[in-house]
């Protein structure tokens, strides 16, 4: 049975043994079954990639919602103020993540953020045109997405080799 099913178990057993199957005797229930499976991780023998892979979903959604929030404040600021910010342009980044579901969570997470725009992958996958409203500087917006969120997406999605 892989972690994540076992962490499932466990969190139900709990939800059971508490007497509610609610959002928080699940949410706790996972919790608590994560920490039981990666004390007893030594025992088994096995190490696997889906205590790790936790972390970064966890880091992935943390700073993304960091990202959400100062993009909104920018945008707002910059649409209250008599004076605007916004150069526009068009940027392609290249793309490093390799999945369907890695290259779908990236665009998602761009169109997601104010400010930015996912506009097309091209045909081999390798390149994503972006349309950014902060855009003074092409190379360090496409540094800023290439180091951010696609390395997010890469560490909490695809296999770690």
């Amino acid at each position: 049975m892989s972690n994540f099913a076992s962490n499932l178990l466990l969190a139900a057993i709990w939800a059971v043994f508490f007497g509610g199957f609610n959002w928080l005797t699940l949410g706790s229930g996972l919790i608590v079954g994560y920490f039981v499976l990666w004390m007893f991780q030594p025992l088994v023998g096995a190490r696997s990639s889906y205590f790790l892979r936790v972390w970064y979903w966890i880091k992935l959604i943390v700073l993304f919602l960091y990202e959400l929030i100062v993009s909104s404040f920018q945008v707002f600021w910059d649409v209250i103020t008599p004076t605007h910010r916004a150069r526009p342009a068009i940027i392609d980044v290249p793309l490093d993540v390799k999945t369907d579901a890695g290259i779908l969570l990236v665009t998602n997470l761009i169109s997601l953020t104010p400010g930015t725009l996912s506009i097309d992958v091209s045909e081999d996958r390798r390149t994503l045109t972006v349309h950014a409203m902060f855009a003074d500087d092409p190379d360090a917006v496409r540094h800023a997405l290439k180091s951010g969120m696609e390395k997010w997406v890469i560490d909490a999605v695809e296999e770690q080799t």
